[in-house]
């Protein structure tokens, strides 16, 4: 018992200390003006809206943050702003959530039947996870959320535990739509490899309701349009119904988009980190990563394509449960925690993005105290007319917009603040249009210019 308790608590340290790297890295990330409108902006003011009791509608997008992924999961989230509004609730749910993915990961090892050094291997393996790193750096996403939970339904449907199975099933529902594939995916696994079959069919029947519903109900409803994602799968029609039947009926459009080098470099980058403990005995659980990697590789939009951005997370812990199989049936060519661990650090230290702090994340620091003491003086929760870094730190209010090149706002009337950086305009922008927006806000005689410095304008009503 004094041995478990040990191992346990060393599980305990490493996700402490992996929350604790976590926040303090997006959080800096923040603090260096490197976060932006989408995504971070976009949820930071669904959620603050959500706690001052007003609709989330997204001035950002247009329409209700349910209309994006109806992610009910905004909701219970606002009650840690009704204690105080702070975007850096999310940096710190986000960073505990993923952080807390080790946990799931040594349990799930531990039922397996691995030794205790190669349970806590296991963890490690998750924490150094290139995309759990790099999804706390790239803003905010609820399905970080989900991460910890997939992995807790699968050890809760192998212990037999009905109700906490159900309650995990609900919350990774509530934190995407997309969710809903994966999850259906793992009822499919639980029916045919693990004779789960009761967990199975919840989870198949649940996850393929809520596809439905969640698609072709809940964000059109909200949105009045299609899914946000469909765009990324435009050769094969422009709904959800269209794209499926397509995949169906005219499979070449899909072969010609799946054999491409994008796709296998992709497939390189996601299985690196763990092709150690891959074999075909524990290839099973892979039926549950399906979904991810299919959307991924069918996709016409390249950021589903790497390990920066969130669209691989869904596929982790099948890839994880995959190498635990393999471990159990003594197969994978490392099987000691040294080697291990050892393979982790390497591919982290080449995938992670680490390395943004001393070069991309630093480009701005000439204007950061400028921009600092322009955002200190605005000072009520008037409308904001900004730059898509700038964004996320002044997103708690009803209407505020980012400046977009390629959409110019027509009718700059509208803003309370107008806050600008002409030297480092970000996402969306140019120094050019970024120019010539000052200048098209100075002849207006609404406007005053309260603030100048090293190419930073404030100006206000």
């Amino acid at each position: 018992m004094g041995k478990k308790l040990i191992v346990f608590g060393t599980v305990g340290w490493m996700i402490g200390i992996s929350t604790v790297i976590l926040f303090a890295c997006s959080s800096l990330r923040h603090i260096l003006f490197q976060s932006t409108a989408f995504d971070l902006g976009i949820f930071d003011q669904a959620v603050y809206l959500i706690s001052q009791g007003q609709p989330a509608v997204s001035s950002f997008m247009g329409y209700h943050i349910l209309g994006d992924h109806a992610a009910f999961i905004f909701y219970p989230l606002a009650l840690l702003y009704k204690i105080y509004p702070s975007v850096y609730w999310l940096f710190a749910v986000q960073a505990a959530a993923l952080a807390l993915g080790a946990l799931p990961t040594w349990y799930l090892a531990r039922q397996a039947n691995l030794t205790p050094q190669q349970s806590i291997a296991m963890a490690a393996v998750y924490l150094l996870y290139p995309v759990v790193f790099n999804i706390n750096l790239f803003d905010f996403h609820p399905e970080a959320i989900a991460l910890p939970i997939l992995l807790a339904a699968v050890w809760f449907a192998r212990q037999g535990k009905t109700a906490w199975f159900c309650v995990s099933i609900i919350l990774i529902l509530s934190c995407k739509a997309v969710l809903s594939l994966t999850v259906a995916a793992m009822g499919v696994w639980l029916i045919l490899f693990e004779k789960r079959r009761l967990y199975g069919i919840i989870a198949l029947g649940v996850g393929v309701a809520w596809f439905l519903i969640s698609s072709q109900m809940i964000i059109p409803f909200f949105s009045g349009r299609e899914a946000a994602a469909v765009g990324r799968f435009s050769y094969l029609g422009n709904s959800v119904t269209e794209i499926a039947q397509n995949l169906i009926l005219k499979p070449g459009l899909v072969l010609g988009k799946v054999f491409s080098l994008d796709n296998l470099g992709y497939l390189i980058l996601l299985l690196a980190p763990v092709i150690w403990g891959l074999s075909l005995p524990g290839m099973a659980p892979l039926i549950g990563a399906i979904p991810c990697v299919a959307i991924n590789l069918i996709a016409d939009y390249q950021p589903q394509k790497d390990l920066v951005h969130q669209y691989s997370l869904p596929a982790l812990p099948f890839l994880l449960l995959a190498v635990i199989s393999s471990l159990a049936a003594g197969k994978g060519w490392l099987q000691n925690k040294r080697a291990i661990i050892l393979w982790s650090l390497v591919t982290f230290f080449a995938l992670a993005k680490f390395t943004h702090f001393g070069g991309k994340y630093l480009e701005s620091l000439d204007t950061w105290q400028a921009t600092q003491e322009a955002i200190a003086q605005v000072q009520t929760k008037g409308s904001v007319y900004t730059t898509a870094a700038i964004s996320p730190h002044l997103a708690h209010r009803q209407l505020i917009k980012l400046t977009d090149a390629n959409s110019p706002q027509t009718d700059l009337t509208i803003f309370d603040y107008i806050l600008l950086d002409v030297r480092h305009p970000g996402w969306a922008s140019n120094p050019q249009f970024a120019s010539s927006l000052v200048n098209q806000v100075k002849t207006k005689p609404e406007f005053k210019l309260k603030y100048q410095r090293d190419d930073v304008y404030l100006f206000t009503k």
